[in-house]
């Protein structure tokens, strides 16, 4: 091997491996972020607590641990751009601006859901806030976020597709099909890969061979980046790097956000995969709304009777939505026959 192939093979490794400097935010952003996350993390809070009551039925997947995520990647996204995610979304769904009523009233199953009671927790729906939807089927979504990117290059538009998928999903086949596609035909799609350490029960380094996901796209010529999901800023500062990546007609990019989930992966499991000590020092040492809330704090750009103002406001407007789905009527029959496809 030659001086240059050896430069050129290291210049890769480095390339694919750095991290994006962290979002230089304004004291008014901050407060944005520290708002949004703090709403996710109160409505998850809820929604858990309103389950356990039986208010709410079938599966339930809770986001509390990774609102640094939603909130980062939608601050940098437009009006025209597309969502779509899998079934851990609920606040992927308020991160994109859809009311926490409708949210909630999909979780009771009623009528006034934002997919009318049809869909529960796993399968919303808002394509007025550029929300494609949560999905079951585990990587699919992927696939159709491909889609949604070939849409946006079709009309000539310079919008971009956010396609996330967790750790597990990973390893679906039709993940590295839409890999390729993605990059045979240049597409303006972000691949957001939420590895919060565990799929289901299994740690990723038990089910994976390559444990750094970003990695990936490396075999179809698709660069990749690893983000510290539990840093907002850190989130942004990455998804402005990928977002003009693609904007500019580059083709697709994969970003891989190191987060963390500290519930179970939905309500029915009391996550034994893993200790309680490992949980609490991520809860004490990582999490991302205590971070922002210090560097607020520290920057003066808000005081403690604010913040907690800020925290009662929140709550208020949380059980508000869970009065709206409790009290909102269930669909009535013939919504049994409505948006059918045949």
């Amino acid at each position: 091997m030659n001086a240059s192939t050896s430069s050129n093979k290291s210049a890769g490794r480095a390339r694919r491996a750095s991290k994006p400097a962290v979002y230089e935010a304004s004291p008014e952003e901050l407060l944005k972020f520290y708002r949004d996350m703090l709403l996710v993390r109160r409505f998850e809070e809820k929604a858990g607590q309103m389950y356990g009551m039986g208010l709410i039925g079938g599966f339930c997947h809770l986001y509390i641990g990774q609102e640094a995520v939603c909130v980062g990647v939608q601050s940098a996204l437009k009006d025209g751009d597309a969502v779509i995610t899998g079934y851990r979304e609920h606040g992927h769904m308020m991160a994109a601006g859809c009311d926490p009523k409708g949210v909630m009233a999909e979780l009771t199953g009623r009528s006034g859901g934002c997919s009318r009671g049809k869909g529960g927790s796993m399968h919303m729906f808002d394509p007025a806030k550029g929300f494609y939807g949560g999905h079951g089927i585990v990587g699919a979504q992927v696939s159709l976020g491909t889609g949604l990117a070939f849409a946006a290059k079709y009309k000539k538009t310079d919008n971009v597709a956010v396609a996330y998928f967790g750790d597990g999903a990973a390893n679906q086949g039709q993940v590295y099909e839409s890999f390729n596609m993605a990059r045979l035909w240049n597409l303006p799609v972000i691949y957001l890969i939420e590895n919060n350490q565990y799929a289901m029960g299994t740690s990723v380094a038990r089910a994976s061979s390559e444990i750094e996901l970003f990695r990936r796209g490396e075999s179809f010529k698709i660069p990749g980046k690893q983000v510290d999901g539990m840093n907002v800023l850190a989130v942004r500062a990455a998804m402005d790097e990928a977002v003009a990546h693609c904007r500019a007609g580059n083709g697709p990019m994969i970003l891989e956000m190191k987060t963390y989930r500290y519930r179970g992966h939905s309500m029915s499991d009391p996550a034994k995969y893993r200790t309680k000590d490992e949980v609490q020092k991520m809860r004490a040492e990582r999490d991302p709304i205590e971070q922002l809330r210090e560097l607020l704090l520290d920057g003066g750009h808000a005081d403690e009777t604010a913040l907690k103002e800020m925290d009662k406001e929140l709550k208020a407007l949380v059980a508000d939505a869970a009065a709206f789905a409790t009290e909102s009527p269930e669909p009535d029959a013939a919504e049994l026959y409505t948006d059918v496809l045949a």
